[in-house]
Formats: C-alpha cells, structure tokens, sequence
C-alpha cells in the first residue's frame, strides 16, 4: 500500500524524531503515472521533500499537487503543469515569484520588453535578449503570473525555474532530473 502517489490516511505515534507506522487507508485510486508523466511526478515529490519542512502541513499545495498528478495521469504535456507547480511550490514556501511588476517600482510587467530575473529580488528590465540567454520574456512572465502557458514560453520558463530552484536548494542536483537524460 505505500507506493509513491498513493492517497493514504494515516496514523502514527511519534517520540522524538522517529515515528511508527500505526495505520494506513487508501483514500482513492492511485494516478497512472507512466514514462515521462511518472518521471514528472517523481520530481515532483523530490522537489516537495526538498522544499518542506517535516509536519509542516500545506494544505492548498497538496491540492496543488493533487491536481498536477490527476493532470499528468491525462497525458496532457507535462512541461507547462510543471512550470506551474513549480512556481506554486515556491509561493507556498516562502519564496513567491514578482510577476507582475518590475523590481522596485509600480510598472507593470511589458509583454515585449526583456528581463533578468533576479532571485529574492524580482525582474529587472534589460535593453534585448539578443546576447544574454538569462533573460526572460515579459511574455513569459505574465504568462506565468496568469498560469496560462503556451508551448512557445516553455524553454525560458524551464530555464528561469531551474534557476529559481538552483538558488534556494543550493547546488546539490535533484536525483530525479537525470532521469530525464
């Protein structure tokens, strides 16, 4: 019964750091997860297990992420729901994204303007894109902020949340991206 992306009821006793297993129910019917779509949702977890905090409990993200699983379970393209979960993940731990205004002021985002995303900080506007692969379209990032991503936003958007995620894991690498290799 305790596989991975099985929704389970449990209970448990707890002294210190260790717990017991005291009880477990399967709540509802595991997602089938295969190939790449099982590969997403293995970096999903990990990237939930990184992030987290032990007995921290993230109600509206396990929605989240209830929701991805149901998602790629339907063989719709992983890459946007990812970028989405991601950016979800990072709001519920702390480490929400600007996307709606340029750092330090109130001017909205321009869908034909350049940015460098700066973590902790926000997007800075910058003259083109034309020779710095770090920078990311407005588009992109209002694209993000709506949720509504297009297949064209997918490569800047992976590029920036890799990034992003770089920054507050530290440099040690997910196991579960090799598994896309």
């Amino acid at each position: 019964m305790l596989q991975p992306f099985r929704p389970l009821l449990l209970s448990w006793t707890q002294r210190g750091e260790l717990g017991t297993l005291t009880e477990a129910d399967q709540v509802a019917s595991p997602p089938q997860l295969l190939g790449e779509s099982l590969f997403c949702g293995l970096y999903a977890n990990e990237l939930l297990m990184r992030f987290l905090h032990r007995s921290d409990p993230h109600a509206m993200l396990f929605d989240h992420y209830q929701h991805l699983l149901g998602k790629l379970a339907s063989e719709e393209n992983p890459q946007p729901l990812l970028r989405i979960f991601e950016k979800q993940l990072l709001e519920a731990s702390g480490f929400g994204l600007q996307l709606e205004h340029e750092h330090g002021s109130e001017i909205p985002i321009a869908a034909d303007a350049w940015y460098l995303y700066v973590p902790g900080t926000g997007p800075v506007r910058r003259p083109s894109a034309d020779t710095d692969e770090k920078l990311i379209s407005g588009e992109a990032l209002i694209a993000l902020g709506s949720e509504q991503i297009e297949p064209r936003h997918l490569k800047e958007l992976k590029r920036l949340m890799r990034n992003l995620i770089r920054h507050q894991l530290g440099e040690k690498p997910l196991a579960s991206q090799s598994l896309f290799s």
